[in-house]
């Protein structure tokens, strides 16, 4: 094993001791490729290739056990996370259980619109300009969006206290998980490009928000050196 630097050198952080928050995207949805605001009506679930891209990874964590330490599995409620986290987790014996503020932002009456039929509609917001403006009527805005996730990851790292959580989730709810450990504010745009069925990996400890890793899609585990 080899010894670290003094502590002023060092460019590491200290071992996770806190809760890990494992957030997997789910693979590639049907609403993805057709072009439809994907709320509860319009997502349909995963396309073939984002089932196979769940079944890849499933091959992988079956291989590793990395998922095997999980204290508990959470999903979004909509379809294509709970089919993604049905197929990942179909070997770990565990329960799935289903919390709505980890779903994507709200759509509000845009949901199961195409993208043309939402702008045709409502227009869509200029989140650059007024974050908080609504997605579409009875929708959620951009910081609205946040204060949701974050409240979502800090209840859950109180309730599990430590120890590894998984969360099938979305790329816009891993977007608000990379802001918080960053310290951005509630209306930044980071405008990632998350990956399907990639892991990101948060640790919240005492009040503190740390990154682990991000939008990793490794045929196997990965441990920074």
């Amino acid at each position: 094993m080899s010894k670290e630097p003094p502590q002023g050198f060092r460019t590491s952080g200290e071992e996770p001791r806190g809760t890990r928050l494992l957030l997997v995207r789910h693979g590639e949805a049907g609403c993805n490729v057709a072009g439809v605001v994907g709320g509860p009506r319009g997502c349909t679930g995963l396309t073939e290739r984002g089932r196979d891209q769940a079944r890849a990874l499933a091959h992988r964590v079956e291989r590793t056990h990395e998922f095997d330490e999980a204290v508990a599995v959470y999903s979004s409620v909509l379809a294509r996370a709970k089919e993604t986290a049905a197929i990942v987790t179909r070997t770990l014996g565990c329960d799935v259980e289903e919390d709505c503020d980890l779903c994507e932002l709200h759509p509000g009456l845009a949901d199961a619109m195409t993208w043309e039929e939402m702008i045709a509609n409502f227009g869509g917001p200029d989140w650059d300009v007024d974050p908080t403006t609504p997605f579409a009527p009875q929708g959620e805005s951009w910081t609205g969006f946040y204060e949701r996730c974050v409240s979502a990851f800090l209840r859950l790292g109180e309730r599990h206290g430590e120890g590894l959580v998984l969360l099938f989730v979305h790329g816009g709810v891993i977007e608000q998980a990379i802001k918080l450990a960053m310290g951005a504010p509630a209306h930044a745009r980071l405008r990632l490009r998350t990956e399907h069925c990639s892991l990101t990996e948060i640790e919240i400890d005492r009040g503190e928000v740390r990154l682990l890793r991000y939008n990793d899609r490794a045929p196997r585990a990965v441990t920074a050196r």
